[in-house]
């Protein structure tokens, strides 16, 4: 059986800037799309391309799952998880593609 990867993700147009999240079966081509303006709506109207959080998940439903539940979090709470991994906020795009 393949096995699919599903990932939820995090962009920002800043530090401590606007964040979005979102859930995809392919990052690199999806974090694309936003850097390309591709995307209709909120991402291209402010801007946000920068992936600055991502997990990787076997389970599409455990993935969208957690979509849901960051969705709902306390924007705090989603700056503590950034930075935990990523204090720099540093474009985790640019890492993909090594």
């Amino acid at each position: 059986m393949e096995e699919h990867k599903y990932y939820i993700y995090i962009l920002t147009n800043k530090r401590n800037g606007v964040l979005y999240i979102g859930v995809t079966n392919s990052l690199l081509r999806r974090v694309e799309e936003h850097k390309r303006k591709e995307v209709e709506g909120f991402t291209k109207k402010y801007n946000i391309d920068r992936l600055v959080y991502f997990e990787i998940y076997q389970d599409v439903r455990k993935a969208l799952y957690r979509e849901k539940q960051l969705k709902v979090w306390e924007r705090k709470w989603k700056i503590e998880l950034i930075e935990k991994e990523n204090s720099v906020w540093r474009d985790l795009y640019y890492d993909l593609l090594k």
